[in-house]
């Protein structure tokens, strides 16, 4: 298919032709399930295909387009719907009960052309996401990969709907053939690697959430030197050493998780899939544009990557994380993840380089450009930009909102943390991180605040205890 459309766009007419052959039943899948018409679709397919070729040398990446058709087919079906402005139920059936007639005696037409009907109205009443790939696999016979392609949805998630669907079909079709073309689409996501942000969350996906193996990647790039490649046997000592000295996290147990992580990370290609998941903040989204751009760097293969990543999730006010959730909230989110394009992992790849500069300036420039492929990126670093301390009195968001809640009363070291975390929730602050934050306030020779009823703040080595959950804090 890419040589195909590398010549289309050089303006091969044969080349296109092929391309129209083999999109043009997915494409009037598509159009069908949005109008419910077998003619209109079809003259949404004609002008869909005109639009393409028109535009076909705009198309800047080949790979991307299966994806880039399906939107122009979309967005014709929906201007032909507007103009009739009504659905017209006829075409599919019909045509192949013609097809039948000619060949069959009239039991055996009557038969044929109510089991017909009785799968059309059986696949129609599926939901959309469901309805489509069944109609794509089973009346045109496409392949899992090439669905996967043109609807831009993983694999693992197309065999788990296809899947749910045989369940739904299976007790409205008395057809063994049918329901046998479905034994086989699923195979329970065994091959998968899920990366995560936490132990918490990891630990409810093991409940049955996901199946696959599950990596946590432990960092906290929001803390520390950052280095445009952290792999290198200096760059992890020289941030191992900072991180001892400032959380208290020992420095041999950060190499040896590091390159625990890095060595699985390293065998992604054995799994059929990979999937992020990912939250908002900016704890989470420098985890990710890590990985995107580690990933920027390899070979694929025949490996599919995924991603979620999410801000809120119904019924919560407040939405900090992943690990807000439960097992059985995680487990609405699971097959929900969307395939990883070239303009994810370029853009994360773009973030990682200019998260870690020396400076700032490449940062701020690229937050300027357009980062919609991934939609919490430029909150979240906007957010780090206003932690930095400022040219006008050398103070940053996270210390400014300290001194503000201590100002209106608030003494509680763990009272703090709740509620800056929740003003700044944008930054996905953790404890360890916070209590840095303080414990740099309150060092130097004109510390801004003051800590009564404990030596110090936790760290990672030497957590606070009794003593520290009954210690105040105080304006210098």
């Amino acid at each position: 298919m890419r040589a195909w459309i590398i010549k289309a766009q050089e303006g091969d007419p044969e080349a296109f032709q092929e391309l129209v052959r083999h999109f043009s039943g997915m494409a009037h899948a598509v159009s069908y399930q949005k109008l419910g018409d077998f003619y209109l679709a079809q003259d949404a397919v004609q002008e869909a295909f005109t639009e393409a070729f028109l535009k076909l040398n705009t198309l800047e990446h080949v790979e991307a387009f299966p994806g880039w058709f399906r939107v122009i087919v979309e967005r014709k079906s929906y201007r032909i719907w507007q103009q009739h402005n009504k659905v017209q139920e006829m075409g599919l059936e019909g045509i192949q009960e013609q097809q039948i007639l000619q060949q069959e005696t009239v039991e055996d037409q009557v038969s044929r052309i109510q089991l017909n009907q009785m799968i059309h109205e059986a696949v129609s009443a599926l939901p959309t996401r469901s309805r489509v790939p069944v109609q794509l696999y089973y009346f045109y016979g496409y392949s899992i990969r090439e669905i996967s392609e043109y609807l831009e949805t993983s694999i693992a998630v197309l065999k788990k709907r296809l899947f749910d669907a045989r369940k739904k079909l299976k007790d409205k079709l008395p057809v063994a053939d049918f329901i046998a073309v479905f034994h086989d689409l699923y195979e329970g996501g065994s091959k998968m690697l899920h990366i995560v942000n936490g132990d918490s969350v990891a630990e409810k996906l093991k409940q049955g959430v996901v199946q696959g193996d599950i990596l946590v990647w432990r960092e906290i790039y929001t803390v520390g030197p950052l280095f445009e490649d952290m792999s290198t046997e200096a760059h992890k000592t020289s941030r191992a050493k900072y991180l001892e000295q400032n959380l208290g996290i020992p420095a041999s147990e950060y190499v040896n998780d590091c390159k625990q992580q890095e060595e699985q990370l390293a065998a992604f290609r054995k799994y059929d899939e990979v999937v992020l998941w990912f939250e908002h903040d900016l704890f989470d989204q420098t985890m990710l544009c890590y990985l995107l751009s580690f990933f920027a760097h390899q070979d694929l293969g025949n490996t599919r990557l995924n991603l979620l990543t999410i801000g809120e999730f119904p019924g919560i006010e407040l939405f900090r994380g992943l690990g807000q959730l439960t097992a059985e909230q995680l487990k609405t989110l699971s097959g929900t993840w969307q395939i990883v394009s070239n303009k994810e992992l370029l853009l994360g790849d773009a973030l990682w380089k200019a998260y870690s500069a020396s400076d700032t300036l490449q940062l701020k420039r690229l937050l300027d450009s357009d980062t919609s492929a991934l939609p919490f990126a430029k909150e979240a670093y906007l957010a780090y930009l206003s932690r930095l301390p400022s040219e006008q009195d050398g103070i940053g968001s996270v210390e400014r909102e300290v001194m503000k809640e201590i100002a209106a009363g608030e003494h509680s070291p763990y009272g703090l943390f709740r509620k800056v975390g929740d003003t700044l929730h944008h930054l996905g602050m953790g404890d360890l991180e916070f209590w840095y934050v303080l414990r740099k306030m309150a060092e130097g020779p004109r510390p801004l605040i003051e800590l009564e009823g404990a030596e110090d703040f936790p760290n990672y080595s030497a957590p606070g205890g009794d003593n520290f959950k009954s210690a105040s804090i105080y304006l210098s």
